[in-house]
């Protein structure tokens, strides 16, 4: 008898699972059920769609749902939102615009994603507030700024260049949140023109990585004229609320990874047509309101981080564990049997420390979502461990961060941290091009082993990819002095003798050694 495997969510772990499970069994029944219209998009790309340095929405969807469906034989079915599961019967249940479906598993995949994070601040559900992490979302956000300049309703072509309008806006504009989304929007807007305000809770931009990357990015951002707003808690979104309501849908959502797995979900409160009625705060917002200021805007985005979308599991019986996301073990198999989740809506397990993280990056959900395919077709697959890579680019710089950086996070873990940081040359000193590599490197001190780093250049100059060799350390349990060992390539154009990271390995090694 045929097997059936049913997969909730179409981004990125859901469809990874889905295609690599028919490919491995073209006679397993894989049916998909997706939200929303959109599947496996890259939402990492939209910030590059507002700016206008891609054309086409469409350009970010890797695979179309014909294809899924025409020539991976795939039972996709979009625009079915799945409401609830029955582990005992093993069923899912499944609602659309038409009808309710029930449709029977034998293996089960969540892959639900997440959603953004609405901080507590009032206002949030005013007309001019965006999120950005679907691919509705990025659609909306680039109606709006073709329309700020001239008052008139637009509608985006499914295809085709829109980067005309952008050209001609221009505006005071507020983000609110220093992270990736943060950071990659405030160029984006501010490339147009825009006058932009960011504003970050916290004392630094970034803080997942070092202090000096985090202060080399904020002082770019200057450079670049966008005003950074550090230590300023937004206390309100304010605005006339004599306005209506945006006519449209609002938005869902995801995280630096994008992959907003399973479609739809947070951000506003949805369909926003209509009015409002001058009590509901449902006006334009005008102003960003901290506790220090008021500043006039006529836009803001809301970029303050993801959720995991844990809901439906937890309604079923799924555990979910310290992190708030889905508990799993190495094969993203949870406390259910033969249920399994993967990407934003689940936990790993961290390369450093052994204990369940939640990071939710792109790679991870393409990984875990490949494993589990093999898994449910007979192959048990590890998913792997992460070590929170990721990189980020702001106007002319890029920036990288892996393992961990956190004096009180490695304590935390039972180490003892010791790091230093290095400014060296990116390429041989009498090539014509070039540029510093900034390299925060950490280590435990009683072992020498290497924690994380978090590595900074101008564009270009290799911040980004020499953090791989940093990662290969984290996945070897290699020691400082293992590292300053590496052999890394050399050549004028692309390098000096001693490579950036070499240089910080050895400077951090020689610490230890005279402690």
């Amino acid at each position: 008898m045929t097997e059936t495997f049913v997969v909730v969510g179409g981004d990125a772990a859901g469809m990874s699972a889905a295609s690599k499970a028919k490919r491995d069994d073209p006679d397993l029944a894989v049916v998909v059920f997706e939200k929303g219209e959109w599947v496996s998009y890259g939402a990492c790309g939209l910030p590059y769609y507002v700016k206008g340095e891609i054309q086409s929405l469409e350009s970010l969807v890797s695979v179309t749902p014909e294809e899924f469906r025409e020539q991976r034989g795939i039972d996709l079915r979009t625009g079915h939102e799945v409401v609830s599961i029955d582990p005992d019967e093993r069923t899912v249940t499944a609602e659309s615009e038409s009808k309710t479906v029930v449709q029977s598993y034998d293996h089960l995949l969540l892959a639900t994603g997440a959603e953004p994070v609405m901080p507590d601040i009032e206002g949030t559900e005013r007309e001019g507030v965006y999120t950005l992490g679907s691919m509705s979302d990025g659609k909306e956000l680039r109606e709006y700024v073709a329309r700020a300049r001239d008052g008139e309703s637009f509608s985006q072509p499914d295809r085709g260049p829109a980067c005309q309008y952008l050209e001609d806006c221009t505006g005071p504009v507020g983000i609110v949140g220093g992270g990736y989304i943060g950071l990659e929007m405030a160029e984006a807007l501010a490339e147009h023109e825009f006058e932009v305000h960011l504003f970050q809770r916290g004392e630094r931009v970034l803080t997942q990585f070092s202090e000096q990357t985090s202060e080399k990015v904020a002082t770019h951002l200057r450079e670049q004229d966008v005003v950074v707003h550090l230590e300023s808690d937004v206390r309100e979104l304010a605005g006339d609320d004599g306005g209506g309501g945006r006519d449209g849908n609002g938005g869902g959502g995801g995280g630096r990874d994008g992959d907003g797995n399973g479609g739809g979900g947070g951000g506003r409160d949805g369909d926003g047509n209509g009015g409002g009625d001058g009590e509901d705060g449902t006006g334009e917002v005008d102003s960003v309101v901290t506790d220090d200021e008021s500043v006039s805007v006529d836009m803001v985005l809301v970029g303050t981080g993801v959720t995991p979308r844990t809901a439906l599991a937890e309604a079923a019986g799924i555990e979910c564990g310290e992190t708030g996301a889905i508990a799993t073990d190495a094969y993203c198999e949870t406390n259910v049997a033969d249920v399994y989740a993967a990407g934003d809506c689940a936990e790993a397990t961290h390369t450093v420390t052994g204990e369940p993280a939640y990071v939710p990056l792109a790679l991870t959900a393409n990984r875990h979502g490949r494993a589990v395919g093999q898994t449910v077709t007979g192959t048990p697959t590890d998913g792997g461990t992460i070590a929170g890579t990721a990189a980020v680019k702001t106007f002319d710089l890029e920036a990288a961060r892996t393992g961990i950086l956190d004096h009180d996070d490695a304590r935390a873990a039972g180490f003892d941290p010791v790091t230093e940081t290095v400014d060296a040359k990116s390429r041989a000193g009498y090539y014509p091009e070039g540029g510093t590599v900034t390299v925060t490197l950490c280590a435990d001190r009683d072992s020498g082993r290497v924690l994380g780093a978090s590595l900074v250049s101008e564009y270009g100059e290799g911040a980004v990819h020499r953090s791989h060799a940093i990662v290969g350390a984290l996945e070897e349990d290699a020691t400082v002095f293992d590292l300053e060992n590496y052999d890394l390539a050399y050549a004028p154009p692309f390098n000096t003798t001693w490579d950036p990271v070499l240089v910080a390995a050895k400077v951090l090694s020689g610490t230890l050694r005279d402690a």
